[in-house]
């Protein structure tokens, strides 16, 4: 069994990555300088690579709304009908994130935002991640807040694609908070109120094996709690059922990794999957890039070996 390796693939600042495989290239999207833009440049740096190893940067993907300052968070790009459709959120700083659509007509951009809020009766809506089913329909999963769950914080949720810049239909709901690893703050004041806030975020979805398989991260995206669960269901709206205790996919190990998460999943094209997340460098500073196998066992459970 492989082990998760300390070393980044790409050592700059790539928060919130996913990676798209084009023909024979691999083209990787991240938060990065977080989620601000450069003064008169775009966001959403773009990476390509030949093997998942060495990247090469091509700058930003995103043409940003203004030149007022935004935080734009977690870009994933879908190909449909030979148009890349790039998801995102942006708001003001931590607050008032609402989901958008850009588009291009390759993967590199630029993207030009198509004028729709995906989520206008959202208070908070981060991490869009696009998903074709096989019988062609699209969906997008998404976090939202939630302030009536047992656990109250941000949880996830679905919706179906009527167009590919157009939600159908109410949110359905995908998991909530269920443990304490997924607790974000204590004490947390949101909303007017004081919660002990728990998260949920970064949805990523693969259908293997005959079931569809669900990966969130979970805990606190800036500190050693954040980890990459695992939840599985028969149809993309579930229902999910995920095993109890901690984060069972990746997590902080004594071999050095701190606070790995926010993943997506790339298929090779000899049927190879990957695990694609970040973690923090040894400074504490910014979060990287990491690329590992990702090993199904024999009972479809997904698994990246622990440092150790």
């Amino acid at each position: 069994m492989s082990r998760v390796s300390v070393e980044p693939v790409h050592t700059g600042n790539f928060a919130d990555p996913f990676v798209l495989r084009v023909g024979e290239r691999y083209y990787a999207y991240g938060t990065g300088l977080d989620g601000q833009q450069e003064p008169g440049g775009r966001v959403f740096e773009v990476l390509s690579s030949d093997d998942l190893h060495t990247w090469h940067s091509h700058g930003g993907a995103l043409i940003p709304l203004s030149d007022e300052p935004r935080a734009y968070w977690a870009p994933e790009v879908a190909e449909f009908q030979g148009t890349f459709y790039l998801y995102y959120s942006v708001g003001v700083g931590d607050s008032g994130h609402h989901l958008r659509v850009a588009t291009s007509r390759t993967p590199l951009g630029p993207f030009t935002d198509q004028g729709v809020n995906l989520t206008p009766d959202e208070p908070f809506a981060i991490d869009p991640h696009p998903f074709q089913d096989k019988d062609g329909q699209w969906y997008l999963y998404y976090a939202r807040d939630d302030l009536a769950a047992d656990r109250v914080g941000t949880v996830l949720a679905v919706r179906r694609l009527e167009a590919m810049t157009r939600l159908d239909g109410p949110a359905v709901p995908v998991l909530a908070a269920s443990s304490d690893w997924q607790l974000y703050q204590r004490q947390r004041p949101m909303y007017g109120r004081v919660f002990d806030w728990h998260t949920l975020e970064g949805a990523f979805v693969v259908r293997r094996q005959g079931q569809y398989h669900l990966f969130y991260s979970g805990g606190a995206w800036t500190n050693e709690t954040y980890g990459v669960g695992h939840a599985v269901a028969d149809h993309p709206l579930g229902p999910w059922r995920e095993p109890q205790g901690g984060p069972v996919v990746l997590r902080s190990g004594p071999g050095g990794l701190r606070g790995p998460g926010h993943n997506s999943v790339v298929q090779d094209a000899h049927g190879q999957d990957y695990l694609v997340f970040h973690a923090w460098n040894p400074q504490g500073t910014q979060r990287e890039l990491h690329v590992e196998p990702l090993i199904w066992t024999a009972a479809g459970t997904p698994c990246v070996a622990t440092v150790g």
